[in-house]
């Protein structure tokens, strides 16, 4: 089934003038904690610099109004695995498949561009939304970290992975 939102995006390769409309995805601490809990809010064109040095793909999904969401892959081991990092969707576009197709973009890139047998992603435990799609997507938890907020509340960040056969990354 195709979603609408499929029709009227486009994922291609960040550029550098996308970046402050990247930052502008992200409208709270809080929303920041949950896909970059390393940043610092207000996040910043620097701070997508330097995330930039250490991860690949990244990724941005424009419509014809502009930058609507964001992702990246990271953490490679070898042609084993990698992590799908800060997938964040504008906040008007969420719940009409955007972070969905985002996500299946991910995959199929770390299967089809860089060979990976398994992808994987983070989310916290009571991000509801995100550990719904990413279950329902086929990713399954295989470990959790306690982590600290900002204001130093306990968190549980899940990981979660999927493997990836020539089937899946069709998909």
């Amino acid at each position: 089934m195709t979603d609408p939102a499929d029709r009227e995006i486009v994922f291609r390769p960040a550029t550098e003038a996308d970046e402050v409309a990247i930052c502008d995805l992200i409208n709270s601490r809080e929303e920041l904690f949950l896909v970059y809990p390393g940043g610092r809010f207000p996040l910043t064109p620097r701070q997508l610099r330097e995330l930039a040095q250490c991860r690949r793909a990244l990724t941005v999904g424009e419509t014809s109004t502009g930058i609507v969401a964001f992702a990246n892959l990271y953490n490679f081991i070898d042609a084993q695995h990698a992590f799908i990092g800060n997938l964040i969707v504008a906040r008007h576009w969420r719940g009409r498949g955007v972070g969905r197709a985002l996500l299946a973009h991910m995959v199929h890139l770390a299967g089809e561009e860089y060979g990976l047998e398994e992808v994987r992603i983070s989310v916290f435990a009571d991000n509801t939304p995100a550990v719904l799609l990413y279950a329902a997507e086929g990713f399954l938890p295989f470990d959790v970290e306690e982590r600290r907020d900002p204001d130093g509340h306990r968190r549980a960040l899940l990981h979660m992975q999927k493997c990836l056969t020539r089937a899946q990354q069709h998909e």
